[in-house]
């Protein structure tokens, strides 16, 4: 059975299926959709300076890094986003633009990205992009190597797509991710992520979503992160491992995203990661107004836009939650 409604005028919904009845308030979720996505590009913003440091070569730096600085191997200016913020906004446009699933809008959006020579983009990425460029490929072969966290990065216009469907986060989550990366752990890791993107914008608690990371584990016992290892690198494992650490030992937005940058390594990735786990989980408010105010203004405000618009094509705001 299913309840149906018009989202535009609600204030408040719920979702009756046949397993589980969904309830939310519209704006608090409206709210946490465009926390999740600004959570992001902040979280990008403030790792990208310390990309590829050592934890030591931070604290000799900066002692903690609070603040958007720039800088870094890019030369950022303060507030600029890498490639993990750009990846995530193409496929939202083409979503958005197709008002449903597009895999060829989601490629065309990358290689016109490609095309803009970013300031940033990883190798396993460049490579899927340009195989669909030379050969309209939209799924790279099975690469033992790709295990990488650049699909992961780019999750978040997927699971906001399908809040209300964990059969079409599965499905569409591993689509995107097979453009560039195509690894059994770097699809588990999505779907996982993806899933604690959904409980996050329903208001679900934390203990939950902790339960879900702990399915991971039990499934690819790898993704274990007590004890943490302190390892941040690009290996989609060392990722997740930061992010769940650091995630679920903290208790606001900003100390979670603080603690997860300076870790360094790979750190503008684990900040969006985590900073788009953070946003849902906190929501807007939580997200500190100096750090606001020194974004790309631009930037910010079509993530707050898309993130609203995603909603709006979701299986639980269209009524056809399953």
């Amino acid at each position: 059975m299913r309840q149906s409604w018009s989202p535009p005028a609600l204030r408040s919904g719920y979702c009756i299926t046949a397993t589980v009845t969904i309830s939310f308030n519209i704006a608090e979720l409206r709210d946490r959709a465009r926390a999740a996505f600004q959570g992001l590009a902040v979280g990008d913003a403030l790792g990208a300076p310390v990309e590829f440091m050592t934890v030591g070569e931070i604290k000799a730096a900066h002692g903690v890094l609070k603040e958007l600085v720039g800088g870094g191997w890019l030369r950022l200016k303060p507030g600029q986003v890498t490639d993990d913020t750009a990846m995530s906004l193409c496929a939202a446009r083409a979503l958005v633009r197709a008002g449903g699933w597009s895999l060829p809008g989601i490629a065309e959006e990358f290689a016109a990205w490609l095309r803009s020579k970013p300031v940033d983009v990883g190798d396993t990425c460049r490579r899927g992009i340009r195989n669909y460029m030379l050969k309209g490929t939209l799924e790279t072969p099975f690469n033992q190597w790709d295990a990488g966290n650049g699909a992961a990065m780019r999750l978040l216009p997927v699971a906001l797509f399908t809040l209300g469907s964990d059969r079409l986060l599965g499905e569409y989550g591993t689509s995107q991710a097979h453009l560039t990366h195509n690894h059994p752990l770097s699809d588990a890791a999505c779907l996982t992520l993806g899933r604690l993107v959904h409980f996050a914008l329903l208001g679900y608690s934390k203990s939950r979503l902790r339960r879900e990371a702990d399915q991971l584990v039990a499934d690819y016992p790898t993704f274990s992160f007590t004890p943490y290892r302190g390892l941040a690198t690009g290996y989609i494992v060392d990722t997740v491992q930061t992010v769940f650490y650091h995630f679920f030992r903290t208790r606001t937005f900003e100390e979670c995203v603080i603690d997860t940058v300076n870790q360094g390594g790979d750190a503008d990735t684990t900040g969006a990661i985590v900073g788009m786990l953070a946003g849902a989980y906190y929501g807007g408010d939580a997200i500190p107004k100096r750090w606001r105010k020194k974004m790309d203004r631009q930037a910010m405000a079509e993530c707050g836009e898309l993130a609203e618009r995603l909603l709006e094509l979701s299986p639980l705001l269209n009524g056809t939650a399953e």
